[in-house]
């Protein structure tokens, strides 16, 4: 089984890096880009054996506690079949 978790900065805090982004596409010329958020993206492999039920849990206490900030980040775990 194969999921994925999505983790970005919440909508409430400034996103230097993004800025920074946004500006530099602007100054390649890219002027219809308005604002840019970045975020990071993990795939994992979790064991086959594994009841989804669980692996949901397991994921989303990982993604909690181990992948993400909860003060400055949201996060998603998407689980694949």
């Amino acid at each position: 089984m194969k999921a994925r978790v999505y983790v970005s900065i919440k909508p409430s805090v400034l996103d230097p890096q993004g800025q920074t982004i946004c500006s530099a596409l602007n100054g390649l010329g890219h002027r219809e880009i308005a604002a840019v958020r970045q975020g990071k993206y993990f795939e994992i492999a979790v064991a086959d054996q594994t009841p989804q039920d669980r692996a949901a849990a397991v994921l989303d206490e990982i993604a909690r506690d181990v992948l993400s900030n909860p003060v400055i980040e949201d996060y998603r775990v998407e689980i694949l079949d």
